[in-house]
């Protein structure tokens, strides 16, 4: 469907990022709508990718049915196939990153000789991609600009940023949170590395807020292969949106200040929309169904699910 900026009556506030347009109704509710818009390096490509919002919304939406008995969630009604209408929560201020596997920032932080990240003791005698004993909870502060900022539980409850108490159930959210997805991703043959989780409060209890186990807020595996690939040295497949970033790589863009977008021509649109509906399948066991809705009749059924709230 087309991008419009939906104007909602009782509109509050409203607010743009790189993918997601989140909408205040009331300071109530929340309508946050998942664009076609793809982001690589910070930078918001050109062309936006046809069912990629659909694909993320919709694997969102069905992640957060499959964890509601371990912790409440947001989300109320998915009117429209890349649009999820929820509660709006006041959002702690930091993001529960989980990690079951040394990947990434962790592998990067391991090499350079470091035994600690967030406060946490890394063992010794890892490579590249093992799994941890135990998944580790490596927090990073959510930042209003720049980028986020890795911190210890110890200095978010020192800060007084989340109380003990409250921390102490996040963390506990984290790791159940974290089991189910890798019980869910094993069902389907993958293995879900790392994501992150983002929490808010109402009336005091705690909520489950924004996406979870998606391709672009966590890190699968494919799980055949896995151990050979470990044994041999090798690079493991990953199912994630980085074959977009190695396309852009190969034609020259980095993000770096002076270098061009590259021309993203339909085949390669196309088939960039093919692989995030690929993703989608891979993750849910579901099959895809395109949903193509006018603006108006997308702003419609949001005004309609809002008045049933």
């Amino acid at each position: 469907m087309a991008e419009p900026t939906f104007q909602f009556p009782g509109q509050t506030a409203f607010y743009k990022g790189k993918v997601r347009d989140v909408y205040t109704i009331e300071d109530k509710w929340m309508v946050m709508q998942v664009s076609d818009r793809i982001s690589a390096f910070d930078v918001v490509l050109p062309r936006p990718i046809p069912y990629k919002g659909q694909v993320l919304n919709q694997i969102a939406a069905i992640m957060l049915d499959a964890t509601q008995d371990i912790v409440p969630n947001w989300k109320k009604a998915v009117p429209v196939a890349n649009v999820t209408v929820g509660m709006k929560c006041d959002t702690y201020p930091v993001e529960m990153v989980v990690r079951g596997n040394l990947t990434g920032h962790a592998w990067r932080t391991y090499k350079s000789g470091k035994r600690e990240l967030c406060g946490v003791t890394l063992p010794e005698g890892m490579k590249e991609n093992d799994f941890f004993p135990e998944p580790i909870i490596t927090p990073t502060s959510k930042a209003h600009e720049g980028h986020d900022e890795d911190i210890s539980r110890e200095e978010i409850i020192a800060s007084g940023r989340v109380s003990k108490e409250e921390y102490e159930q996040l963390e506990k959210y984290t790791l159940a949170l974290f089991k189910r997805g890798r019980e869910l991703a094993a069902k389907q043959g993958l293995i879900l590395v790392d994501t992150k989780y983002e929490f808010g409060h109402q009336n005091g209890t705690i909520y489950l807020i924004d996406e979870i186990h998606t391709p672009d807020s966590s890190r699968y595996f494919y799980a055949e292969g896995y151990e050979a690939n470990q044994a041999a040295g090798q690079p493991q497949k990953q199912l994630s949106k980085e074959f977009v970033r190695e396309w852009l790589m190969a034609n020259g863009f980095q993000g770096k200040d002076g270098q061009q977008v590259p021309n993203m021509d339909d085949a390669f649109v196309a088939s960039v929309s093919e692989r995030y509906i690929e993703l989608f399948e891979k993750i849910t066991g579901q099959q895809f169904k395109k949903e193509d809705v006018s603006a108006e009749e997308a702003k419609q059924r949001i005004i309609d699910t809002i008045a049933k709230l």
